[in-house]
């Protein structure tokens, strides 16, 4: 019963990293920094949720008779989202250290975005913080860039897996 899990999870996963890893590249050439997009309104929600809801589904259906615990469905999913936030990490890296320009745009577009806060929202902040990050912007690498990028993936695909497993959940009848 593990044999099918853990298969069909690193199946999704690797699949599901490198068309993580593709978006992340035609984002950056489309004019759109992908470290830029708000965690709310990332990609990634859709791509956890379409490869998890296959792999649970698949699973499910075709391998257990019907029957999907919730223990099942944390397992599976999370291996996707582990095997998928880090193949699409390594391809952040891969990809940020060969492009010159990526860390420099992001540079770029957050301190211009930065920039445009409104007073209420610095003071909400607090100046301090707020003077502190735009001062920190410029040392910013690819290296911060991944590790971000890499702990967003797994807070996003924590909470999706969570969703489709009780979703997909199906016991047995006694």
């Amino acid at each position: 019963m593990k044999q099918p899990l853990l298969k069909l999870s690193i199946r999704y996963g690797l699949v599901a990293g490198v068309m993580a890893s593709a978006v992340l590249v035609a984002m950056f050439y489309m004019g759109r920094h992908p470290a830029m997009v708000s965690p709310f309104l990332d990609f990634r929600i859709m791509v956890f949720g379409i490869f998890i809801f296959f792999n649970l589904k698949e699973l499910r259906d075709y391998y257990q008779g019907g029957v999907l615990y919730f223990w099942q469905g944390m397992i599976g999913g999370g291996l996707i989202v582990l095997i998928a936030t880090v193949v699409s990490s390594l391809g952040l890296q891969l990809f940020g250290s060969w492009e010159g320009e990526f860390v420099s745009q992001y540079i770029k577009q957050m301190t211009d975005y930065l920039k445009t806060f409104p007073k209420e929202d610095i003071e909400r902040i607090g100046k301090d913080v707020y003077e502190r990050n735009l001062n920190d912007l410029p040392e910013t690498n690819i290296r911060k860039l991944v590790e971000t990028y890499f702990a967003q993936g797994i807070a996003i695909g924590f909470f999706v897996n969570i969703i489709l497993s009780v979703i997909l959940r199906r016991q047995p009848k006694p």
